[in-house]
């Protein structure tokens, strides 16, 4: 039977003759959905968030890598819809589950979101069905968890479904590297949903990797965050290093990048945010853990990462102090508090918590930032500030934490009295009002 499933899978992918389920319509679901719909896929979007199923009926996009043309275009063809009952799933032939998988605790992975979805797609999972699992995950995920929850309806694994992991690698906001420009991995449970999906992904996607298992796929995504979270924490602690030795980071790593080889650039910040990095690494730490290895690398570098709020307060107070005013006297102005620049996402965002930090020590802390209109931290709110000349020279310190490409940060220096650069965007200019992390 199972290669009957096979060969009408494999028929119905390349002839674009079967319906697509997403569930969850993130930053990585919608994306995906509108990508296969523009290639003639019928496709279903899942999702319990109300504001994200309303946003889509009213044909209007809240996720910065998707137009809203794009997005009216593919409902307006037909190709695209969305619901909130898993119901609808029924006749998708390939599910696709792009969910949230957030941390428990700081070590201690959360993939209650999988189950969540695993759980209410196996009461309507058809024989013949591809399943394709893009939430990042710890290595054993896909065939020890979700293939005993789809196996317990009855169906067998490789003959009566195919299961597979692709890891998402998505860069919100990225215009060089979208969606259907980047390489594609897939691993897949067996061999056959190794291939069906591979195929499935080569419709929208230039070139797809195909390695031996879904648990190579899963480790494959957790290595590229790893080396990342690795090298920022790295740089960060050059960065503390060279201030104390009065050295400026950002020339050393000017120079140092100059090398055709051996070295890569990664620069230093206020912290890290987003989807990926704070989190993910630490899913591969915790599953090593149960293998009884402990990775120092990634501790120290989660650690590093995670100080650099608390260390970018303390640099602030220090620089004020040198004026003779003191934090908890000082108005402070933080510019820009999404995680990255010009991206709408607040997720884990170090500016969240430099405000917070802020406000703990009593500081008149505003605001600046042209994608975020308003906010609400430990219960007080906040609105986004113009950026006017008389709101800068109000303030005792402007620190730029997010360096939006759309901000005048020529005014900025104008007139404001101090600026603490944490995103060197004054580059070598040397200024006596200007500090650099």
């Amino acid at each position: 039977m199972s290669r009957a499933h096979f060969l009408d899978l494999s028929r119905g992918i390349r002839s674009g003759r079967l319906s697509i389920g997403v569930i969850g319509l993130g930053y990585v679901g919608l994306p995906l959905a509108v990508a296969f719909a523009k290639n003639n896929f019928k496709v279903i979007g899942i999702d319990v968030d109300r504001d994200r199923i309303n946003s889509i009926r009213k044909k209007s996009s809240y996720i910065t890598d998707v137009s809203t043309e794009e997005l009216r275009s593919c409902i307006n063809a037909g190709r695209l819809r969305c619901a909130e009952n898993f119901q609808a799933l029924s006749v998708c032939r390939v599910v696709i589950i792009c969910v949230p998988t957030p941390l428990k605790r700081k070590y201690q992975p959360n993939i209650s979101y999988i189950v969540e979805a695993v759980k209410a797609l196996k009461k309507v999972l058809q024989p013949g069905t591809l399943v394709v699992l893009e939430s990042t995950t710890y290595p054993g995920t896909t065939d020890e968890v979700i293939v005993a929850l789809l196996q317990s309806t009855g169906l067998v694994c490789g003959r009566d479904f195919f299961l597979a992991f692709s890891p998402e690698r998505i860069d919100p906001g990225n215009s060089s590297y979208t969606l259907t420009k980047i390489p594609k991995v897939v691993g897949g449970v067996t061999r056959d949903a190794g291939i069906l999906t591979a195929l499935l992904y080569r419709r929208i996607i230039k070139k797809v990797i195909v390695v031996s298992s879904a648990r190579v796929a899963e480790t494959v995504k957790l290595l590229e965050n790893t080396f990342r979270i690795v090298n920022i924490g790295l740089i960060d602690e050059m960065a503390k290093m060279c201030h104390a030795m009065n050295l400026d980071i950002w020339e050393v790593i000017a120079a140092a990048k100059t090398k055709p080889f051996g070295f890569m650039p990664f620069y230093p910040g206020p912290g890290v945010g987003g989807h990926c990095i704070p989190k993910d690494p630490l899913y591969l730490y915790w599953k090593a853990k149960k293998f009884g290895f402990s990775s120092k690398f990634i501790k120290l570098a989660s650690d590093m990462i995670s100080s650099m709020p608390q260390y970018v307060v303390g640099r602030l107070e220090a620089i004020l102090q040198k004026t003779g005013r003191g934090l908890n006297r000082a108005r402070v102005l933080v510019l820009g508090v999404t995680y990255k620049r010009d991206v709408r996402d607040l997720r884990k965002s170090p500016a969240l918590e430099i405000i917070e930090l802020l406000q703990k020590k009593r500081v008149g802390v505003a605001y600046h930032d042209p994608l975020i209109p308003y906010l609400k931290i430990s219960g007080i709110n906040l609105t986004s500030q113009p950026l006017s000349g008389a709101n800068l020279s109000a303030a005792d310190a402007v620190v730029v934490v997010t360096d939006h490409s759309g901000v005048d940060y020529r005014l900025v220096r104008t007139h404001a009295r101090l600026i603490f650069d944490t995103r060197n965007v004054y580059g070598g200019i040397r200024d006596g009002k200007i500090e650099k992390l």
